[in-house]
């Protein structure tokens, strides 16, 4: 499946405000007064939905949690108010980063692909979070007046059709909800981003990367794509022009050299998810073995055979490629969450419970190893434990798809049918499929009917369900 065509960052520069100053825009009233950055949250949040139901997504724990550290702390440095951010981790190998109104942040595997360090990744995201701070949407409709509510749903509406294959269906409606807005269309778009240019740099150096990451990673990608006669999704709506490479290392290069450009974490994460589209174990082994013969002492490439060993069932050579790597380095995160995993693979359960807990010893809050520890304990048969543990992990997640499932699966498994369907319902939510959540709440009530308490607390909950169903229909009308 193709992602989005056109994006939603790419509506939010079509919608955008002409700014001519140097200086960043003062952002009153007007557009609150149009556009209030609750009704963004709400529209996001029900876009968010539409699209998990649509793509494939990135389920791995370690990526999620990298994705997500990393843009919050870009964050902290910008101008984004607002940081009740939602992310969706694509599993797609196309280069593409996008963030939607209300907080939503998009990252395709194909980011890490073609970002080669941390400071061309930090570069993509910090561009992106500054057309969230800038509010290009809200400023957009503040430009156009007659643009309400209703029609910038619709808007929203044609680009989850358009994700979810209906191609010139979607880009029809989208056509068709704003004809008067799209003549401008290019001219906005160039406007926005070059301001998220000059913002994202900004906020680079405030974060402590070079700045210059963001002109490097564009000429690369101008030269790569440069003959491509469909480049990826980031360039058809981030075209990179001549004059606006030259504008942003022009930009960059007036700061102070020495900000940071890679990690060895971020290359870790990149070898990570390359075998998510190699298409053999065998062949990533291959790569990784020519990368470590040129340069034996890289962590990466040997994190990334061992990754490739425990998918093929190599699991005696996993290990030995993982010793010197933690011997190195023995309280590194990720290395010891790969050794539990092929603990776990090898049926060596006590021993990846042992690793898993003394881990948690020092980072206790950590969701990879949270996560981990739930999955050893399903292993071990200790179902109520593993439940405890989820209910726990949802205080910090209660927004995240992938833990409801887990929760339901595992209420199932301790014979807890009404929490089971309770589960479901809030997974359902979360995917946008209201109807299959407002059923499992149904089931839910039938079994709680001699429980009044409960029983009411499912009603209640079902008809903020039904609520929250209405609202949406009202706004994609």
């Amino acid at each position: 499946m193709k992602f989005l065509r056109p994006t939603l960052l790419t509506l939010a520069c079509l919608l955008s405000v002409p700014s001519f100053a140097i200086d960043l825009p003062a952002l009153g009233d007007a557009s609150s007064a149009i556009v209030s950055p609750e009704q963004e949250h709400s529209l996001g949040r029900a876009w968010l939905a539409m699209l998990r139901s649509q793509v494939a997504q990135l389920s791995d724990p370690i990526l999620k949690d990298y994705v997500e550290t990393s843009v919050y702390r870009l964050a902290e440095t910008s101008q984004v108010q607002d940081r009740r951010l939602e992310f969706i981790l694509i599993n797609s190998p196309e280069l593409n980063a996008f963030a939607a109104p209300g907080g939503i942040v998009g990252v395709n595997g194909g980011l890490f692909l073609n970002a080669q360090t941390e400071g061309e990744y930090a570069s993509v995201l910090a561009h992106e979070l500054a057309h969230l701070s800038q509010r290009h949407f809200a400023r957009g409709v503040e430009a156009q007046q007659r643009m309400q509510v209703p029609v910038m749903a619709a808007l929203l509406a044609g680009v989850v059709m358009a994700a979810a294959g209906a191609g010139d269906a979607g880009i029809a409606a989208i056509a068709g909800s704003q004809a008067a807005a799209i003549q401008e269309q290019q001219r906005f778009s160039r406007q926005n981003e070059q301001e998220a240019d000059r913002v994202g740099i900004m906020n680079l150096e405030k974060a402590g990367y070079d700045p210059r990451n963001m002109p490097t990673m564009f000429e690369r990608l101008a030269r790569q794509y440069r003959y491509n006669k469909t480049p990826p999704e980031f360039l058809l709506s981030h075209p990179v022009t001549e004059s606006r490479i030259a504008d942003t290392r022009n930009r960059a290069e007036q700061a102070k050299p020495g900000g940071k450009e890679d990690s060895p974490l971020y290359q870790l994460m990149r070898a990570r998810i390359a075998l998510f589209y190699e298409e053999t174990p065998g062949i990533a082994a291959q790569r990784f073995r020519a990368q470590l013969n040129e340069n034996p002492k890289a962590p990466a490439p040997r994190y990334g055979l061992a990754l490739a060993q425990i998918k093929a069932g190599q699991l005696n050579e996993a290990r030995e490629e993982l010793k010197p790597l933690l011997a190195a380095e023995p309280n590194n995160i990720t290395y010891n969450l790969t050794q539990i995993d092929l603990d776990i693979t090898n049926n060596r359960l006590p021993d990846a419970l042992k690793r898993v807990e003394h881990m948690l010893d020092m980072y206790q809050d950590n969701y990879p190893l949270r996560q981990a520890r739930i999955d050893v304990l399903l292993k071990l048969n200790r179902n109520a434990d593993a439940e405890k543990s989820l209910d726990s992990l949802l205080k910090s997640r209660p927004d995240d798809p992938d833990v409801w499932y887990l929760v339901a699966e595992t209420r199932g498994l301790n014979g807890n049918t009404i929490g089971l369907h309770q589960a479901r319902a809030e997974y359902f939510a979360l995917m946008g499929d209201y109807r299959q959540a407002i059923q499992q709440l149904d089931y839910a009530k039938r079994r709680a009917n001699n429980n009044f308490q409960l029983a009411s607390r499912i009603d209640a909950r079902q008809k903020d369900l039904m609520d929250q169903e209405r609202a949406v229909k009202e706004m994609m009308n």
